[in-house]
C-alpha cells in the first residue's frame, strides 16, 4: 500500500518535474510561483523559492517574484471598453466587476481551503490508518522472525548439545585411558626416583669422603709451610744476633786494636757479605712462604671447585669423579727437603 505524499512532498516532486521541463532559471521561478499560488494556494516568497529551486542568485527569485505580482495584478483589472460611456463611468464599471470579481475569487479560494482542510483531514486519517497497519504488521512480522529465530536456535541447540555429549564420550574414554597409562608412568618413575635417591646417597658418602681427605691434605700442607716458614724465621733471627754481636765485638775492639783495623775491617766486610748470604737466604725463605700459601689457597680452590661440581652432577644422573689433588704448575714442593734446599 502506497503511502499519501504531504503537501510540502508533494510541491517538491511538482518542483522537481518543473524543473526537467524548464531548464531556464526565471522561467522556472515563474512556473514555480504560479505552482504555488494557483495549486497549493500557498503565497510565494523569495526565500521560499530560492530553498526550493536552488538555481541562480538570491536577486533572482526576487525580480521574478515582482513580475509574477505585477502580471497578476494586471490581469485581475477588468476593463469596459465602450464608446458610448464616459472614461470616469468606465472606470468606475472596472473597479466594479473587479471588487466583484475579488470577491468571488475570495469566496472561491474560501471554500477551496475548506476543501483542501477536509482533504487534509482525511489524508491525516488514511496516513494514520496506513501507519497502524503498517506497524500491526511489521509486529507481526517480527513476531514471526523471533519465533523462528527461536526455533533455529533451539534446533542448533540440540545439535550442539548432541555433538558436545559425542564429544564428552570420545573425551571420557580418551581421558580413562591416559589415566592408566599415566598412573603406570608414576609408578615407573618412583621405582626410578627411589633408585636415584640410592645412587645419590652412595655417590654424596664418596664425595664427602673425597672432601674430607683433600681438607686433611690441605691442613697437613699448611702445616708443613707453617713449620717451614717459623724455622726461616728463627734462621734468620739467628743469624740477626750474629751479626749484631760481631758488630758489637768489633765496636768493642776498635779501640784496644788499632793497628789490627785493617785486618778487622777485612773481617767487617766478610761478615756484611755474609749478611747478604743470609739476607738472599731470607729472601728464598719467604718466597717458598708464598708459594706455599699459594698452594693452600691453590688446594682451597680445588676443594670448593669439586663440592660444586659434584652438587651440579648429582641430579642430572651423571656419575661422579673422584676428587684428586692437582698441583699447581711451577709451585714447589714442600716437605722436610724444601728447607734444606731454601739453606743452600
Amino acid at each position: 500500500m502506497s503511502d499519501i505524499l504531504s503537501p510540502d512532498a508533494a510541491l517538491a516532486a511538482e518542483i522537481e518535474r518543473l524543473k526537467a521541463a524548464f531548464p531556464k532559471t526565471r522561467e522556472l521561478y515563474r512556473e514555480v510561483c504560479a505552482l504555488m499560488f494557483f495549486r497549493f494556494g500557498v503565497t510565494p516568497t523569495a526565500n521560499r523559492l530560492y530553498q526550493l529551486v536552488r538555481k541562480g542568485s538570491m536577486g533572482t527569485p526576487t525580480e521574478v517574484l515582482a513580475e509574477f505580482w505585477a502580471t497578476l495584478r494586471e490581469k485581475s483589472r477588468v476593463r469596459i471598453d465602450r464608446p458610448d460611456l464616459p472614461p470616469d463611468v468606465q472606470a468606475a464599471a472596472g473597479d466594479l466587476v473587479a471588487v466583484l470579481w475579488g470577491r468571488s475569487t475570495a469566496a472561491a479560494h474560501a471554500a477551496l481551503a475548506e476543501l483542501r482542510f477536509e482533504l487534509d483531514a482525511e489524508k491525516e486519517a488514511a496516513r494514520t490508518q496506513v501507519t497502524a497497519a503498517n506497524e500491526a504488521t511489521a509486529r507481526a512480522e517480527a513476531a514471526l522472525d523471533e519465533r523462528s529465530a527461536t526455533l533455529a536456535q533451539a534446533q542448533q541447540r540440540i545439535s550442539e548439545l548432541e555433538q558436545a555429549l559425542a564429544v564428552t564420550d570420545a573425551s571420557r574414554r580418551t581421558l580413562d585411558s591416559d589415566v592408566a597409562r599415566l598412573q603406570g608412568e608414576i609408578h615407573d618413575r618412583d621405582v626410578a626416583l627411589a633408585q636415584a635417591r640410592t645412587d645419590f646417597a652412595g655417590e654424596l658418602a664418596k664425595l664427602r669422603e673425597e672432601a674430607q681427605r683433600a681438607e686433611e691434605r690441605l691442613r697437613a700442607a699448611e702445616k708443613r709451610a707453617l713449620m717451614e716458614i717459623e724455622h726461616e724465621r728463627a734462621l734468620a733471627t739467628r743469624l740477626q744476633k750474629d751479626l749484631g754481636a760481631a758488630v758489637r765485638r768489633a765496636e768493642q775492639h776498635d779501640e784496644r786494636h788499632r793497628a789490627e783495623a785493617e785486618r778487622l775491617r777485612s773481617q767487617l766486610a766478610d761478615a756484611r757479605h755474609q749478611v747478604g748470604l743470609l739476607q738472599g737466604r731470607l729472601a728464598a725463605a719467604e718466597a717458598t712462604s708464598g708459594a706455599s700459601v699459594e698452594e693452600i689457597g691453590s688446594l682451597r680452590q680445588q676443594l670448593s671447585v669439586m663440592s660444586r661440581s659434584a652438587a651440579a652432577a648429582v641430579p642430572r644422573g651423571r656419575p661422579l669423579r673422584r676428587a684428586a689433588s692437582v698441583k699447581k704448575p711451577g709451585a714447589p714442593v714442600l716437605g722436610k727437603r724444601g728447607s734444606k734446599g731454601a739453606k743452600g
